[in-house]
């Protein structure tokens, strides 16, 4: 198995490709190591470790006792979290005590049989280079275990026969760390007490709220951050609601894919609410999706909409009144709407690699350098609000959904959808089209980036269309944007990405997958202001049509 994006992730089953107590023990040896060569202060390091409810031959569970045992051996304080938590909680944790690196063993939206190791630096922002390939080696330098980790788990197992976790976890911590992340989530400016404010002339009915938790963990902590919101309490869509290993009804447990909400939808038609706000299994994204009152047709909500509303309302909410510059980071691959409201209304949204782990890093060091860095998103529904962490956090993100939908029903008697569209009425309407193209040889890559560069002439064949700028981010990198022709983006051979801005507004995006046999493309046209949606759909369809075939030709 592979030490890559953030850790680990595969099925849980016997062999060195898999998730088990063999590959984790081994990976734990090696980012105890790694951990010990960063020390520079003479004082004893801590680790933090959560879990979430996967179980399959192995679980999540036997995974974080296994890595605290480890981390014991290695001269460590572990701080394992006690019980089911939501894998915000590990960066935070890991903030909050000054711990050498977090990790928290979840798979997140994979199906049932895969499972986890994500792994948190000491900045509480998920590892990416150069540490990911520090942290390999050292692996690769541990193979062998250390000591008989079955023997010492035997003796626990003698020693604390009725706890689960062997006598390793620390209940008073974690129920502090959850006390204070939800008192940070509270002073961060985050809440606005929209559920106390009464009723103006324009509001409509407040609306309801559903929630699902798709089988994962999120119930107990979407209650506890309703409730620290002063938000009116949601219906639980009982079916999903409590933490079950065999996801029943979705056995593809991602809020994102085609289906994954229609329960939720059913459940909260059947009871009257207007919206649903669902978590993925380890609560560290969100998915909205909105009942019309009149007509009873849902809408979906996709990524980069919730993005942009939720990015619009913490910077109404908090960064116009902030006394430092404000900024946002969201992923290349992320619409361009939200830095187009940035530049009318004055604040700094930055482009960063994709992932989490560069969304993350970037904001941190945009608060290092002064900034105040209050958002951070990614289209794949992943949301960092405020700066109580730099990572993504379905939870915290909920509840401020929630607080702008109670906004928008009453200040402005409107619908999430149609608040959505009054903001391309006034910043113009984005309209994207994504895809790919499947590749079973990955050398194909390296043909179709190579002839998009022309030679270095990047002269490429576009038919009508006027290219205005073009950025490679594979290596060594172009941007013709800068006087010095390089990129700010990190470059890489192994996951190239091309840029190419066009003088009417449309951006083209095509990169290699880094986990799938796939191509993908992102394409995402801008209109003017005033412009009906219809009308910007045409264009870019029509230019689809077009550019595409000739910058993928075969």
């Amino acid at each position: 198995i592979s030490f890559g994006t953030a850790g680990l992730r595969a099925e849980m089953k016997p062999g060195p490709l898999m998730m088990n107590d063999v590959t984790v023990l081994q990976t734990a040896q090696g980012l105890a190591k790694y951990c010990l060569k960063q020390q520079k202060e003479n004082r004893k390091m801590c680790a933090v470790v959560g879990y979430d409810h996967r179980c399959n031959l192995s679980s999540s569970l036997s995974f974080a006792v296994l890595t605290a045992v480890v981390f014991a051996e290695a001269g460590i304080d572990c701080i394992l979290l006690d019980g089911y938590v939501l894998t915000p909680l590990v960066p935070y944790a890991v903030k909050k005590l000054g711990a050498a690196c977090g990790v928290m063993i979840t798979a997140s939206h994979n199906p049932k049989q895969d499972d986890g190791y994500k792994v948190y630096a000491s900045d509480a922002c998920q590892i990416r280079a150069p540490m990911d390939r520090e942290i390999a080696n050292e692996i690769l330098n541990n193979l062998e275990p250390w000591t008989d980790y079955e023997k010492i788990l035997s003796n626990r197992r003698k020693e604390f026969p009725d706890d689960p976790c062997l006598g390793l976890s620390q209940k008073a911590k974690t129920k502090e760390m959850l006390k204070e992340y939800y008192k940070s989530l509270e002073a961060s400016g985050l809440k606005t007490g929209q559920a106390k404010i009464s009723d103006g002339p324009n509001s409509i009915k407040p609306p309801s709220f559903a929630y699902t938790a798709m089988h994962g963990i999120g119930f107990p902590f979407a209650k506890q951050v309703f409730e620290t919101f002063d938000l009116p309490p949601f219906l639980a869509v009982p079916e999903q609601k409590e933490a079950d290993p065999t996801f029943p009804t979705v056995p593809f447990p991602n809020p994102e894919e085609k289906g994954a909400l229609d329960l939720a939808k059913k459940f909260a038609a059947d009871n009257n609410c207007d919206i649903v706000v669902a978590n993925d299994p380890d609560a560290d994204r969100l998915a909205v999706a909105e009942k019309d009152r009149s007509t009873g047709e849902w809408t979906v909500f996709h990524g980069d909409q919730i993005g942009t509303m939720l990015g619009l309302w913490i910077w109404e909410q908090i960064g116009s009144k902030s006394d430092k510059p404000v900024s946002m980071c969201v992923s290349t691959v992320s619409s361009k709407m939200l830095a187009e409201i940035a530049r009318r209304e004055g604040f700094l949204v930055e482009e960063t690699l994709t992932g989490f782990k560069w969304i993350g890093s970037r904001s941190a060091a945009l608060q290092a350098e002064g900034k105040r860095n209050l958002f951070g998103y990614e289209e794949a529904i992943g949301f960092a609000c405020g700066d109580v962490i730099f990572d993504k956090d379905g939870v915290s993100a909920m509840a401020v959904l929630s607080e702008l939908a109670l906004y928008v029903y009453r200040e402005r008697g409107m619908s999430l959808k149609d608040h959505m569209q009054s903001l391309y009425d006034k910043y113009g309407e984005f309209v994207s089209h994504n895809g790919y193209y499947f590749i079973n040889d990955h050398s194909v890559v390296a043909t179709i980036m190579d002839r998009l560069r022309c030679n270095g002439t990047y002269k490429m064949d576009v038919g009508p269309y006027e290219i205005e700028s073009i950025c490679d981010l594979g290596e060594p990198g172009y941007d013709s944007a800068k006087p010095d022709k390089k990129p700010t983006l990190p470059t890489s051979n192994s996951s190239p990405m091309m840029t190419l801005r066009f003088t009417n507004g449309c951006v083209i995006q095509l990169r290699p997958s880094g986990t799938e046999p796939k191509f993908k493309y992102y394409i995402e046209m801008k209109g003017q202001p005033g412009v009906p949606r219809d009308v910007v759909e045409k264009e870019l369809k029509t230019m689809v049509g077009i550019v595409l075939d000739k910058l993928l030709e075969p």
